[in-house]
């Protein structure tokens, strides 16, 4: 399975929503504060991106990435999961 990160910031409302509908779905996920981790922050600002969260799954190069509460996105990468598994 691919890595899951979740970039953030301290006090994000669409961080807490992203942290549930991943628990919800049932994947394991890493989180980052960017507030804290430069390497991160320049990662996903290279990325261009500038509001958490950010969500990685794979690598920057070759997995893929979207910024901001998408369930629709989780969802989708929940069945996309479970059909690899399966």
């Amino acid at each position: 399975m691919s890595s899951i990160t979740v970039f953030s910031t301290p006090s994000c409302v669409q961080c807490r929503a992203t942290y549930r509908s991943l628990d919800r779905s049932g994947l394991a996920y890493t989180v980052v504060d960017v507030t804290e981790d430069d390497a991160a922050r320049a990662t996903v600002t290279a990325l261009g991106y500038v509001q958490a969260p950010v969500v990685m799954v794979g690598s920057p190069e070759q997995g893929e990435h979207w910024s901001g509460f998408r369930p629709d996105r989780i969802e989708a990468l929940a069945r996309q999961l479970a059909t690899v598994g399966a």
